[in-house]
This record gives C-alpha cells, sequence and structure tokens, in this order.
C-alpha cells in the first residue's frame, strides 16, 4: 500500500475561470480608457459606496477611535512580531562586490521599488491580519510609498480596525474601493496615487484574475487561488486537535482544500468522525464556508510510513503545512514543498495567519512547489553592476569578441573590438572564433 484515501475530494479548486476573465478584462479596459470617473462608478456600482476614496488623515483619526484599546495592543504586538522578521529577513540580502579576475569588479545591489500596492480584503471578515502582513513588510523593504487598498461597505466605509492596522504599520495612503477597481487604480495611478509597481495581498477570484492580467506592467506576489491547508499527523497526535485545525482552515472559503495525511487509520477515522461535528458548532456564516469545503475539497489519506507521508505532501505542495508527529527535526530536513510549516502541535496555521510574524501572503494551488510567500525580498529588485580597468578588461573583451563571432552578433563583437584598439592600440590580438560549426 502506498497511499488509500479514506476521503476524497469530489472537486478541486481549479474550476473554469473564462467567466470571470471576460469580467475583469472589460473592467480593466473601461478603468484604463475613463480613468477617475471610471473607477467610482465602478465603485458605486459593486462596492455600494459614494464615500470618501483617499482617507483624509481626519478621516484616519476618526476611525483610529472606534477602535478597542485591547484590538489596538494586539494589533500593535503582531506588527511587531511581523516587523521583526521581515526585518531578519531583509539582513539576509547584502550588497557586495567582488573581483572577479583582476582588475574587474562586479556587485550586487538590492533596490526596494517605489511604489507598493497592498490589497487587504474586506468582504465576509475584517482581514486586518493582510494589512499587517502586506503594508509592513513594503515598510521594512524601503518603499517610498506604500497604497492600502480595500474595499469600503455599504455605509460605513473600510473597517476601522483595516485603518489602524495599514496606519501603523506605514501605509502612506489608504484607498476606500474594493475589487477590480481598486487594483485598476493601483496600477494605473489614479486619484494622484503613484503607479504601483507591485501589487501584493490576497484576495477574490476578480482580485486574483486582475493581477494575473496586470502581471508584466506591475509585478505581483503571486497568482494565488483559495487557500490549502494540509496537516501530517501520526499515532501520537491528539486527533481532536487535528480535527480543530482542520476545521480552522476550512473556513476560509466554500472552496478551500484542506487534507490531512497519515500512518494511521485509527487517528483518521477519528479525525472524520470529530471534524462535522465541529463544523456544526462554528456560526452560521462560518459553519457554511467550512461545510462545503470539507465535503467538496478535503481528504483523508492513509499512507504506508514516514516516508510516503512525506512524497504525498510535496506532491500536493501545500499553502500551509503543519506536522503534528514525533521527530519533528526529521521533518524539517526532509519536507520540501510548502508555503510555510508548522512544526508541532504547539504551533498551529492560525498563530502564522494572525500574530506570529511570519508571513501569511503564501502560495496556494501547488505553486509551493517553486516558489514561497511575500517576504520583504518580492518589493526588492536584486541588480547587478559591473566596473573595470583597461588592463582587467582586456581578457573579458578578447573572449567577448571571440564569442560573438562564433555567435554571428558582429555587432557585440565589435563593442570589445574598439576598447582593445583604444586601450592597447600596439597589440595585436586573435579576434575571430576558433570555428563556425562549434
Amino acid at each position: 500500500m502506498r497511499r488509500k484515501y479514506l476521503k476524497k475530494a469530489t472537486l478541486t479548486s481549479k474550476s473554469d475561470a473564462s467567466e470571470t476573465k471576460d469580467v475583469v478584462r472589460a473592467i480593466l479596459d473601461d478603468i484604463e480608457a475613463g480613468g477617475d470617473a471610471k473607477a467610482l462608478e465602478y465603485s458605486a456600482k459593486f462596492d455600494q459606496y459614494e464615500g470618501p476614496i483617499l482617507l483624509s488623515n481626519a478621516d484616519i483619526e476618526a476611525a483610529i477611535e472606534l477602535v478597542p484599546e485591547k484590538l489596538k495592543a494586539d494589533m500593535q504586538y503582531a506588527h511587531e512580531n511581523v516587523r521583526r522578521f521581515a526585518e531578519a529577513q531583509k539582513a539576509t540580502v547584502a550588497n557586495f562586490e567582488v573581483e572577479v579576475v583582476p582588475g574587474l569588479i562586479a556587485g550586487q545591489k538590492a533596490i526596494p521599488v517605489n511604489t507598493a500596492g497592498c490589497y487587504v480584503p474586506g468582504g465576509r471578515y475584517n482581514h486586518i491580519a493582510s494589512a499587517i502582513m502586506t503594508v509592513t513588510t513594503a515598510k521594512v523593504a524601503g518603499c517610498n510609498h506604500i497604497i492600502a487598498c480595500s474595499p469600503p461597505r455599504v455605509g460605513v466605509g473600510i473597517a476601522p480596525a483595516i485603518i489602524y492596522a495599514a496606519h501603523i504599520c506605514g501605509a502612506n495612503k489608504i484607498l476606500a474601493m474594493g475589487g477590480v477597481q481598486g487594483i485598476a487604480s493601483m496600477t494605473y495611478g489614479l486619484f494622484g496615487l503613484p503607479k504601483a509597481n507591485i501589487l501584493v495581498g490576497p484576495g477574490n477570484q476578480f482580485v486574483a484574475e486582475a493581477k494575473r492580467m496586470l502581471f508584466g506592467r506591475v509585478g505581483i506576489d503571486m497568482i494565488a487561488g483559495p487557500t490549502d491547508s494540509l496537516i501530517i499527523a501520526d499515532a501520537k497526535a491528539d486527533p481532536f486537535v487535528v480535527a480543530t485545525d482542520l476545521v480552522s482552515q476550512a473556513e476560509h472559503g466554500y472552496n478551500s482544500p484542506v487534507w490531512l495525511v497519515t500512518d494511521d487509520r485509527t487517528l483518521a477515522e477519528e479525525v472524520l468522525e470529530i471534524v462535522p461535528k465541529l463544523i456544526e458548532d462554528l456560526p452560521e456564516i462560518n459553519r457554511k464556508n467550512a461545510f462545503a469545503a470539507w465535503r467538496d475539497y478535503a481528504e483523508v489519506i492513509l499512507c504506508k510510513n514516514r516516508e510516503d507521508m512525506v512524497s504525498t505532501s510535496d506532491e500536493y505542495a501545500p499553502e500551509h503545512l503543519t506536522v503534528q508527529a514525533e521527530d519533528l527535526d526529521w521533518w524539517l530536513d526532509r519536507l520540501s514543498c510548502y508555503g510555510s510549516l508548522f512544526l508541532g502541535e504547539e504551533t498551529t496555521v492560525s498563530y502564522g495567519d494572525k500574530a506570529a510574524g511570519t508571513n501569511h501572503v503564501l502560495p496556494t494551488s501547488g505553486a509551493a512547489s517553486y516558489t514561497g510567500g511575500l517576504s520583504v525580498h518580492k518589493y526588492m529588485k536584486i541588480v547587478t553592476w559591473q566596473r573595470a580597468t583597461r588592463e582587467g578588461s582586456k581578457p573579458v573583451a578578447l573572449a567577448t569578441a571571440r564569442i560573438s563571432r562564433l555567435e554571428g552578433m558582429e555587432g557585440h563583437a565589435r563593442a570589445a573590438d574598439v576598447r582593445l584598439a583604444k586601450y592597447f592600440p600596439h597589440e595585436n590580438f586573435d579576434l575571430v572564433g576558433v570555428a563556425s560549426d562549434v
């Protein structure tokens, strides 16, 4: 037995998105052509909001007054954790220069992008943590302009807690606009904003599609799908804790996959029995999401041994990966495909989602097999530079001229020739490639 499905998903998160694409393309084209007025028209239609679009200092201060002090303290705690982790990440990227060969010096320089557009969802839930995750990392990276964009609620505007979070984390401007129109406004530089160089942050399928379509004109953090989570658990794991963690992630949305990978049938069967009871105990809006996600997208996979559990997990490449098993260092060493890893019962994805310090904007739908999540590095361009002495340029010019001619790129070769002729006028060089058929 390699693996056996005790529960198999009936649906996948990769549904037909052709209708979404058509809608998003039309909105982006309309707003690019119509500017501020067209963006306001879509805001009135979809957000049903006609209040201030760019929040003034007075608007921000008024919102801050509505946030309870205890919640402010919790957000400040989360912000400090995210900031400290982001600063440690930034310290791993260093500017340097090296003498590649005598007289030829090359270097690396990390330059933050000028403007970051941070989208903060505000639909079913107030995504306070998304404001903290995106704005804080942009600030630590050194972006000059940081725009926080979040959908307003009818008759209310942006949730005060989101405004407070964006403000304390360093947003220069707060834009009350949701969906495609918010993404377009940041990209096109509407309402007097600087044009965004990068768009980051989670959103619904329309936001995700808008970012995908605009990628190339602007940078993006990633192309995101529904959030997903996988738990690896052995016989020593607590089935109630495992079930609780699965349900906690299933409440994200009706199409949010959660997976359990285990080598213990007894544990798997206990979890299968507990999960529906936990879902039933949730508030109604959370219950609907979790019930649909568990019914249609969840899987429980029984594996032969822990090596098979590792290969199964790496194949799924989950956004969030939790290990509730013995010998945590062994798992840390073996597992290689995940957005963020949570080792042991003492931590949970919910910690990472809200306040632990690691970023919660992570690759979904298997993208963790080739990329990581949002970090200060996403906001930074790693560029290179070089300089040389005349003597140091000689061997490079010789090699460049000969390689260029072998490739048939005579213009490149002559750029090297002219320097050799100018710097070493009394020397004769063999500047012809060895063979034309190499």
